[in-house]
């Protein structure tokens, strides 16, 4: 066959006569500290369809993607990655034993006769990546945001007769929701579980973001894709509320653009496809203990040291925040970013030991705020906005993107680091960040789902088409 499947959480297997290529395979193991487990069981089939293919495509260094456990299955490929300034993902694969190929931005690699694929890195430490298959395209933008590409993507997919999105698209819980203010209320619309009301607001947001990158990329088909997953510890389990059934993709209609089902096989050569049907994983509620972790336990004086100075030696933190202040055990840590406030901003995460001392030794701390059992206090003005996007200006991609994943510490070193991302496409990139810049006003002073926020979404939707 010539053609995909796809399967699992943010999987496309790609065939050129037999497997080629497999997309970010989280094939076994848990993520997010035992937080999520896969909520489709991968039929054998298709695991081994993965295991022979010949390269594996890694788009980021979230464990739902390039998951751990997963790993240890994959030897012997050509890992594909993203060009990315830093290039921790190359560097870590490397030390592991993996034969690794870094894919040049934006130009297009034969993989074999029938296929091709582009890469395209951001700043953010995201890829995405761009497969042709016997002239049909599928852009696999997995969790990636528009950060200064789209527009490049966008007259690639005009240049294609059949082509296919896959992306995720959900109510919102695969990101840091566990936010509450000083008060102690949830920065998030009640669950979609608990009345009509709340039901309808939640599937009117998915419905408009779906509509949104619809009409933005022009894709022929968009195929559900990334958002496989279930809460199965009892400390994060109060988030599976807010996961999105499958069935949600049904309400998305529009002319011009198919829904198709979210596991199939598409043959590229007759166009024609059949479903895929996963059995549902069982879900079994396991303790934090089950990972390694106790809410009673203390960090020791050592392990106070390296938290402490995991968060000073980011330097251009202190623009943003005066301090932060853990909770472990019972037991308040506070680490001063600034001995005289500066920013009005202090932030208290609540967390066991063990994930958050793995956090900080692997430079994973994205993990714990996805994980949604940390649970996050703001302090101070952080504007109006809900969780995530209160966390986005001041707080995740600074430790998350720029000094977990690039290394950076000051703020000249971000400075350089983003000057690298612009000169690959200057005006896109300005352009993005001017767009960016607008979007975080907005949204301090806008809340989603209301009349204005959702006038605000529209208004930007026409724009960016």
């Amino acid at each position: 066959m010539i053609g995909f499947e796809t399967i699992g959480n943010a999987t496309v297997i790609v065939f050129d006569g037999k497997p080629l290529l497999a997309t970010d395979p989280w094939i076994a193991g848990d993520a997010y500290f035992g937080s999520w487990g896969m909520r489709y069981v991968i039929p054998a089939e298709q695991k081994n369809h993965i295991l022979e293919c010949e390269y594996c495509w890694l788009s980021h260094g979230h464990p739902d993607h390039t998951n751990a456990a997963s790993l240890d299955l994959l030897a012997g490929k050509t890992i594909l990655l993203p060009d990315h300034e830093g290039r921790r993902m190359e560097k870590d694969l490397l030390q592991m034993g993996f034969r690794v190929r870094v894919l040049k931005d934006r130009e297009w690699v034969q993989l074999s006769t029938h296929v091709k694929v582009m890469s395209i890195a951001d700043y953010f430490q995201d890829g995405i990546l761009l497969i042709d298959v016997n002239g049909r395209l599928l852009v696999d933008l997995n969790d990636a945001t528009d950060r200064g590409w789209g527009g490049f993507v966008r007259k690639i997919v005009r240049e294609y007769p059949v082509s296919f999105m896959l992306k995720l698209f959900g109510y919102g819980d695969a990101d840091m929701i566990n936010v509450r203010d000083e008060s102690g209320k949830r920065l998030l619309p009640v669950a979609p579980t608990h009345d009509q009301a709340s039901l309808d607001f939640w599937d009117r947001l998915f419905v408009e973001k779906l509509m949104h990158f619809a009409h933005l990329f022009g894709t022929k088909y968009i195929i559900p894709f990334s958002i496989f997953h279930r809460y199965q510890r009892t400390d994060s389990a109060w988030a599976e509320a807010y996961t999105t059934p499958l069935d949600k993709y049904d309400l998305f209609k529009t002319a011009g653009v198919e829904m198709l089902p979210a596991f199939i096989r598409w043959d590229c050569e007759t166009d024609h496809f059949e479903r895929i049907s996963p059995p549902e994983a069982p879900l079994q509620l396991k303790s934090p203990e089950d990972f390694g972790d106790d809410w009673n336990q203390n960090l020791g004086v050592e392990e106070k040291r390296r938290l402490v100075e995991y968060f000073t030696r980011i330097d251009f933190l202190r623009s943003h925040l005066d301090q932060v202040d853990f909770v472990v055990g019972g037991e308040r840590i506070p680490i001063v970013m600034n001995p005289v406030a500066k920013t009005g901003r202090r932030i208290t995460f609540e967390t066991p030991r063990a994930s958050l001392m793995a956090a900080v030794d692997y430079q994973v701390f994205d993990d714990l705020l996805i994980g949604n059992f940390m649970k996050t206090t703001v302090h101070g003005n952080w504007g109006h906005g809900v969780a995530p996007h209160i966390l986005y200006e001041h707080l995740t991609p600074f430790i998350a993107r720029y000094a977990d994943n690039a290394g950076l510490r000051t703020a000249q070193e971000l400075k350089e680091y983003l000057s690298l991302y612009m000169k690959r496409s200057p005006l896109d990139f300005l352009l993005h960040r001017l767009e960016l810049e607008t979007i975080q006003r907005v949204r301090r002073y806008v809340q989603p789902g209301t009349r204005l926020g959702r006038i605000a979404t529209r208004a930007y939707s026409f724009i960016k088409r």
